[in-house]
């Protein structure tokens, strides 16, 4: 058994632990690069955004690129997992409430 499979063989309700650690340390550690380029976008997003927005990013990827997990399946099942996508709806606004539109500095007039 590899490493990455024991790893992963630890659960919380049926989402592995490792992989849920992986991706917001992974976010943590991404968000000072990736607020400076939301920054030239004008948009300000500060590291708490990023950590809430670690898993509707993730589903939205995963969808985007074709992989699907668990989580991804559990999001887009119209028969149940309500408490996931509660879960995922209230991380989602709790990331967006705090992003900032940066404004461009007002220039003096002249005389």
């Amino acid at each position: 058994m590899f490493i990455i499979d024991y790893l992963r063989q630890f659960k919380i309700a049926g989402y592995a632990i490792f992989d849920l650690t992986l991706a917001f340390a992974g976010i943590y550690f991404a968000a000072p690069l990736l607020t400076k380029l939301f920054r030239k976008l004008r948009l300000e997003v500060s590291r708490k955004s990023w950590l809430f927005l670690t898993l509707p990013i993730s589903i939205l990827v995963h969808l985007i690129i074709g992989k699907i997990t668990p989580m991804t399946a559990g999001f887009f099942d119209i028969h149940g997992n309500y408490i996931l996508k509660l879960v995922v709806l209230i991380l989602l606004v709790l990331g967006i409430k705090d992003i900032r539109i940066i404004r461009p500095a007002s220039r003096p007039k002249k005389r």
